[in-house]
């Protein structure tokens, strides 16, 4: 049977380009989304390989039943890709605490969780991939975006370590860093402010979902097995 690769945030933007992209490498997949989109209706119409699960994962109390039954009823999975994530845009001094915790629930403490969980069916396998979708602005900073630079920088920090933590299992956790794309996201990014993030590219362009769904695909890869603890930056060269 192919191998399972679980990634939430599966209804839109990066999250449906790793669906169709690990279906076309003959992944099984498992999507999670709060609610299934149009989009990944249409890519799962006929295809039996890709299969959709409702899941609200900020509620982090049921995020253990949640992760049993995936392997109850799916089987035990090959890989996570966590890209479920929020961008709240708010200057610090004026967020509602609220807003921050809601922020830090769904972006950092959910995929810690889901790994925590899903990790331990990959540990009777002793194999796997965990890959945490994190962001540039991880590294860089971006004015409005201190809470959501927080929640990645801690992702790739969670990394590094859970990487030392279950090598010798043969499991690797890596994550993905991507530069500004056109996802919804992104959409309050137009005009100016858009050209000016294309003129710092030395391509001149942004990177799009696809560009960053090919690096989780490489990540899933055999070919990957000795990469670990690092982050792969798809951001067409904007950070160099």
């Amino acid at each position: 049977m192919s191998k399972l690769v679980v990634v939430t945030g599966a209804s839109r933007g990066l999250g449906l380009a790793i669906c169709q992209q690990a279906l076309q490498a003959g992944y099984r997949v498992l999507a999670i989304a709060r609610t299934e989109s149009s989009a990944l209706q249409q890519l799962q119409s006929g295809n039996t390989a890709l299969q959709f699960l409702a899941a609200d994962l900020a509620q982090l109390d049921q995020l253990a039943t949640l992760c049993s039954r995936i392997s109850k009823d799916y089987g035990r999975p090959y890989a996570l890709v966590n890209n479920a994530a929020m961008g709240n845009d708010g200057v610090l001094a004026t967020m509602h605490n609220s807003d921050i915790a809601q922020l830090l629930t769904l972006n950092l403490e959910a995929p810690i969780l889901l790994a925590k969980y899903l990790l331990r069916p990959m540990l009777l396998n002793q194999t796997g991939r965990i890959i945490n979708i994190s962001s540039i602005i991880a590294r860089t900073g971006f004015n409005g975006l201190s809470v959501y630079a927080a929640s990645k920088a801690g992702l790739e920090g969670f990394s590094k370590s859970l990487a030392r933590e279950v090598g010798k299992a043969g499991i690797t956790v890596n994550c993905v860093a991507p530069g500004y794309m056109q996802t919804d996201m992104t959409s309050s990014l137009q005009g100016e402010k858009l050209e000016s993030i294309k003129r710092r590219s030395p391509l001149g362009r942004l990177a799009t979902p696809d560009d960053a769904a090919a690096a989780v695909l490489y990540l899933l890869s055999e070919q990957a097995s000795a990469v670990t603890g690092t982050v792969i930056t798809v951001d067409a060269g904007s950070t160099a």
